[in-house]
């Protein structure tokens, strides 16, 4: 077993670096410029909806690890997402300051590939019940390029953000479960601030708690708690007009996440799942001067059609993370130009989309016993957002995915929380 485990672990480190190293620049579906689980094997198809009952371990591990007691043995999940977004941006005045004149465009970033790559590991020799996690995975995003437009004076941005994050989920009775993550950050990032800007480096950790707790044999509850992750990306711009490189910060907020799951219905066969979300991006580098606190609620289903094949429909509904009075500093740097010129800056992380719908499947045995295949697509319906007198934003995206998962040593029979 454990050399099993040991291997999946380098397995999945080397995927994940392949894949993180050749990821393209670009994002789709965020919550302001956060996956969370949107972009997960399983979640995927429920619209990330995964705090209470998770479908698969990797959503535990980046949302509420307490849920990693949840899976028996010894598994391995190899999966990943391509995420595209349309932009268009329209500028109706010149930006003096920033060197911009007035133009109409659709950004030129092409989309993303967003690795999910994880094992998780139930452990007999603890003195608990205990699940040891490990994941690697895309955590966030962001971006817009306008370089081909001479009157955009070169304007562009752009953020990656991927996890390694050791996991372990405690189950301190039958009903109660505890979890830890340790989330080790590395960022990409350049821009967003108009001038002559490098693509650089920086690490950053972060910490999250959950708790899960069954309420009877179909209904769970569960909540997490994560801290900000910030990320200083040294010598990363220089400003218009300015010669000196300036460093810039940015990051995640912190956040609570809070879910109940119930599976009583159809003889057991159907799952519904709700979750709230609450993104405190006044807590975050950056996006604090250009994002507010986000609410967000996911809605999601699962019904199993057979034995082996499972169905999955999703919901989510969240706030415009936009700040409509965005000052004229963005971190620690006065942006030349005003009100204006920082409303022309935020639209380069304008996710305003309120509604997104998603569907999936799952489906057990794939060609062999213990191998299982999870499939996903959705999509951000379009919406606008006028920034000010000047600048105006347009976003719609979509994105597909899926994950293979091998189980070793899975028990028959699941825990029964009592």
């Amino acid at each position: 077993m454990a050399q099993r485990f040991l291997r999946a672990v380098a397995v999945g480190c080397g995927l994940m670096l392949a894949c993180g190293l050749t990821a393209s620049r670009g994002f789709g579906q965020t919550y302001g410029i956060d996956f969370r689980n949107t972009l997960m094997p399983a979640s995927g198809g429920m619209a990330g909806t995964s705090v209470a009952a998770p479908q698969d371990f990797i959503s535990a591990i980046n949302a509420n690890p307490a849920a990693l007691t949840q899976y028996r043995g010894t598994n391995f999940t190899l999966g990943g997402a391509f995420a595209e977004a349309t932009v268009n941006l329209t500028q109706t005045a010149p930006v003096p300051a920033l060197g911009v004149a007035p133009f109409s465009a659709k950004s030129s970033t092409p989309g993303a590939i967003v690795p999910a790559i994880g094992v998780a590991q139930e452990v007999d020799s603890m003195l608990l019940p205990t699940t040891l996690g490990l994941g690697v995975f895309g955590a966030a995003g962001g971006g817009s390029s306008y370089v081909q437009v001479p009157a955009s004076n070169a304007t562009s941005s752009y953020l990656l953000l991927l996890e390694f994050a050791p996991s372990v989920g405690i189950e301190l009775t039958e009903r109660l479960s505890i979890g830890a993550t340790m989330f080790i950050g590395d960022g990409y990032a350049s821009g967003p601030f108009v001038g002559t800007s490098g693509m650089t480096n920086a690490y950053s950790l972060r910490g999250g708690f959950g708790l899960d707790y069954a309420l009877g044999e179909a209904t769970r509850l569960g909540a997490y708690y994560q801290t900000n992750q910030d990320f200083r990306f040294q010598d990363e711009a220089i400003l218009f007009s300015e010669r000196k490189p300036r460093d810039v910060d940015m990051g995640l907020p912190q956040q609570v996440g809070m879910g109940i799951a119930n599976e009583s219905l159809a003889d057991g066969r159907l799952l519904l799942a709700a979750d709230a979300l609450y993104l405190d991006w006044r807590s975050a580098a950056l996006f604090k001067n250009l994002y507010r606190g986000q609410w967000v609620m996911q809605l999601g289903a699962q019904y199993r059609a057979t034995d082996r094949v499972k169905l999955r429909l999703g919901y989510a509904l969240a706030q415009n993370p936009l700040n409509p009075s965005v000052g004229t500093q963005i971190g620690p740097i006065e942006v030349p130009g005003g009100i204006p010129a920082a409303k022309y800056l935020q639209s380069q992380f304008a996710i305003v989309n309120e509604h997104r719908m998603a569907a999936g499947a799952g489906i057990e045995d794939l060609l062999m016993p213990g191998l299982d295949l999870d499939v996903f697509a959705g999509g951000m319906f379009p919406a606008g957002e006028q920034l000010g007198n000047a600048t105006h934003v347009d976003v719609e995206s979509y994105w597909i995915g899926l994950g293979f998962t091998w189980h070793f040593d899975r028990p028959q029979v699941a825990r029964d929380p009592g």
